[in-house]
């Protein structure tokens, strides 16, 4: 009776984290409400506890348009990071990519990752094309934002990784505007490993935006690292 009622209830959280994870999603006032609500408490964390600050704000495109950003990934604290740097309105139509595979697997964060962070499940070894027909589809809906991570999951020592072809396919064929942005002490506040965050500067830079017309992908990658990195040199350097 025991190993019923534990199949059972096994049963009944696939099933949920199938629906949650299913896009497109349907609109949802609750949900949108619940998801404006915790965006509001996160933003006032952040400039709390990790004395938050954003510099290039000024290079986001005009509400109507469509964009992507491209960042380094160190971090869980990076996705909030990038969406705080959004305005209010933006928020229901912006989707940072996660990983299916650590997201999109227990109930409570398939939960999270969907409700609260509106996140898009991107297959990170197989079905990786459908992944990415799904984020050319939603780039292609104006005043859409896509939140990559090329690097494909944290980094363990801070340090930038290789990106991955993946985004510079995307934004060859999509020739989608996309922005560079570099978080910097998201890694010393909340490492891979670390079970909460410690309360440490977070700065989030975003550069200026670029487009990319074709072109091959590995090149397109290699470039938007680089990008990603000179941010960094131009803020140390200041």
């Amino acid at each position: 009776m025991r190993r019923m009622a534990q199949g059972a209830a096994l049963a009944l959280e696939r099933k949920a984290v199938e629906r949650l994870r299913r896009f497109p999603r349907e609109p949802d006032a609750l949900v949108y409400g619940l998801r404006l609500l915790v965006a509001l408490l996160i933003r006032g964390l952040l400039r709390i506890y990790c004395r938050f600050e954003i510099i290039g704000r000024e290079h986001l495109p005009n509400d109507g348009e469509s964009f992507v950003l491209v960042a380094n990934h160190s971090s869980h604290l990076d996705s909030v990071c990038l969406l705080a740097a959004l305005p209010l309105r933006r928020l229901q139509r912006a989707f940072p990519v996660a990983a299916e595979d650590y997201f999109f697997r227990s109930l409570p964060r398939t939960w999270f990752a969907t409700v609260i962070m509106n996140a898009l499940p991107f297959a990170r070894q197989m079905r990786v094309r459908e992944s990415l027909s799904v984020c050319a589809q939603l780039h292609a809906l104006p005043g859409n934002v896509l939140i990559i991570f090329p690097e494909g999951t944290r980094s363990r020592s801070g340090a930038t990784q290789g990106f991955r072809p993946g985004v510079g396919a995307l934004l060859a064929e999509s020739g989608a505007i996309v922005l560079p942005c570099l978080v910097d002490g998201a890694f010393r506040a909340w490492p891979k490993g670390r079970r909460w965050p410690q309360p440490r500067k977070v700065r989030l830079t975003i550069g200026p935006a670029r487009r990319y017309n074709g072109g091959q992908a590995g090149a397109i990658a290699a470039e938007l690292r680089e990008a990603v990195e000179a941010l960094r040199e131009t803020h140390e350097s200041g």
